[in-house]
């Protein structure tokens, strides 16, 4: 009979959570082991701490009378039951308890048990280093937890080669086939010059430890899921720095964080999961594929390479060399995924969702800072983020609710087909569109909608931009806001430093611009210019030419001042609009030192 595990269980349009006890032969399984968690097809709720880890997970206490294993170089010693040793191959095959210490040169800790077991290994002070295999093998058990004991520093490594054994093509220092928990407050260092750092085919969770891993593959690859609390992670990856996925089920492959230290550089993604990202806290350090200045291309010129920092001569456009395989073998049995073509560099990405709702990032990413094949939710977090291409890009919804998001350098600074922004504060610098609506892929950023050299519309004008609240401001050289369909603003304050010349705007939507509440303020080109259609708020829209640090301050017939800003940058068009403008009422705009007297709509 397979092992019962309670499975996740996607649900369209919730991110409600469902925990599903299975049945064994012994009856219902024990919750306290396995914790049940759902997916997030949407990101309108979130998971919590309790269904993702269990008290078991945290417990980090033992037995000191339990088995202890001495590893002594070529040989180890055992004093008790429950382990064979073969020269320099230690085999655990019953439930229980061990304590390992010492050092393995060119051996392999292999545990192999009974379907149901739960296997205790303690880490009291190893090095274990495997020429041409795992350090650490969890063939065959229920669950492993692996206790890094207070104070100990403990390293394993993995020769250069992976050899294939039994049905299973092993490609990690540590690599796990059943579910795997990591915890105490020790060290752990994991070399894999030839593969992946820490692999496991089921959940792979974190609970504590100074973990810090450098392999040539993804540093961290699970198949169900990644989930982590009180770790510190550095990571450094010649592929993605975490990774999960499951090509057999979308509501599995996902990963959450709650809290803890990560930083992570790699020459793929930072963090990619199949299903969704989750993160309630934690401090983040991520560079993806060299950073922003290698600008958006298929994969870094390290992809796969060993500890490779050099991007000397790299391609700034699409179409980059292939990769560099991550393992010496060319073929492949089990489960292995060694064929993973995902050459991607982005900072945070997720096949369906990204959730946010703390802590703080700082993102250097050749590609897209944050991306969603589907949506993305932010409502809290500190955010500074460079990026080759978008900062922020969900390929359907994208909502921040809160936070502040300095995005110090993109391309595009928020993307998605419906942008929505409730509150928080926003800092966008961007080399084209500050914000932009469009429908599809980062590839296709365009979907229909006004066309921008005709000036015609066509039918497909879906996107949206919705900002109820929040602080916005934008510098950008393309437009400031886009919309390939409406722009409706009800709150908050946005300020648009737009572009200075070409045929680029401060805004420009397809359908329909509208403001409600809140305040707007706008300069730039003139070339293509649009205004807003006022409904309690007036609009002020006026052209005329001010240098960079020209004021501009807005009086009404009373004399008093109800709008004054001072542009970053030079400008030729102006658009003004709060709720102390009143439409058809008269106002003096001062730009300069120049008047003019304008009537707002």
């Amino acid at each position: 009979m397979e092992k019962e595990k309670i499975i996740p269980i996607a649900i369209a349009g919730t991110l409600s959570m469902i925990t599903l006890s299975g049945c064994t032969a012994n009856g219902n399984k024990n919750l306290s082991d396995t914790a049940g968690v759902s997916a997030a097809a949407d990101v309108s709720d979130k998971s919590s701490n309790t269904e993702m880890f269990t008290d078991r997970d945290f417990n980090t206490e033992y037995d000191e009378n339990s088995t202890k294993i001495t590893l002594n170089g070529d040989s180890a010693q055992a004093n008790g039951e429950g382990v064979t040793v073969n020269g320099s191959t230690i085999t655990v095959n019953s439930e229980g308890t061990y304590i390992l210490s010492g050092t393995l040169n060119d051996g392999q800790i292999i545990i192999d048990t009974e379907d149901a077991a739960k296997v205790n290994i303690v880490f009291n002070g190893v090095k274990i280093n495997s020429g041409s295999s795992a350090g650490l093998y969890v063939k065959n058990c229920d669950k492993v937890f692996l206790t890094l004991v207070s104070g100990t520093e403990n390293t394993v490594s993995n020769g250069g080669t992976f050899t294939a054994t039994d049905e299973e093509n092993i490609d990690g220092a540590i690599f796990s086939k059943d579910d795997l928990t990591i915890n105490g407050t020790g060290s752990l260092t994991v070399t894999s010059p030839a593969g992946h750092g820490i692999v496991c085919k089921d959940d792979l969770v974190f609970t504590g430890g100074n973990i810090t891993i450098t392999s040539s593959g993804h540093g961290i690859d699970a198949n169900d899921s990644v989930r982590s609390i009180n770790a510190t992670l550095n990571i450094t990856s010649g592929k993605d720095g975490i990774h999960s996925e499951n090509t057999d089920d979308t509501s599995l492959g996902f990963i959450y964080i709650e809290n803890g230290t990560f930083e992570i550089a790699s020459e793929g993604d930072g963090i990619s999961s199949s299903s969704y990202v989750q993160a309630e806290d934690g401090t983040f350090k991520i560079t993806a594929g060299g950073g922003s200045e290698n600008g958006t291309k298929l994969s870094s010129d390290s992809w796969g390479k060993f500890n490779g920092r050099s991007n000397e001569g790299a391609n700034r456009g699409r179409g980059a060399e292939t990769p560099t395989p991550v393992n010496n073998q060319t073929s492949q049995t089990g489960d292995s995924k060694e064929d993973d073509s995902s050459e991607s560099i982005k900072g945070i990405k997720a096949e369906d969702s990204i959730l946010i709702n703390g802590g703080t990032y700082t993102i250097d990413s050749a590609d897209d800072s944050l991306h969603s094949n589907n949506s993305i939710k932010i409502t809290g977090g500190e955010f500074n983020v460079e990026s080759g291409d978008d900062g922020i890009h969900a390929d359907s919804e994208l909502d921040i609710a809160g936070g502040n998001l300095y995005i110090n350098e993109s391309y595009e600074g928020l993307e998605a087909q419906n942008i929505t922004v409730e509150n928080g504060n926003i800092d966008i610098k961007a080399s084209d569109d500050g914000i932009n609506a469009a429908g599809g892929n980062d590839s296709s950023a365009y979907t229909g909608g006004r066309d921008k050299m005709t000036g015609e519309y066509t039918a497909s004008s879906s996107g949206s931009v919705l900002i109820s609240g929040g602080t916005i401001v934008i510098n950008a050289s393309g437009d400031g806001i886009d919309s390939n369909g409406s722009l409706e603003i009800t709150g908050g304050n946005t300020t648009v430093t737009g572009p200075t010349q070409g045929d680029t705007s401060v805004l420009d939507y397809d359908t329909v611009g509208t403001i409600t509440g809140g305040t707007f303020t706008g300069t730039g080109s003139s070339a293509m210019a649009q205004t807003l259609v006022g409904s309690g708020h007036g609009v002020i829209t006026l052209t005329a030419n001010g240098s960079a640090g020209s004021q501009v301050e807005v009086k009404d017939g009373s004399g008093k001042s109800v709008a004054v800003f001072t542009p970053d940058l030079s400008y030729q068009y102006v658009v003004v609009s709060n709720g102390e403008i009143v439409s058809g009422q008269t106002y003096t705009v001062s730009v300069g030192g120049n008047y003019s007297t304008i009537t707002a709509k």
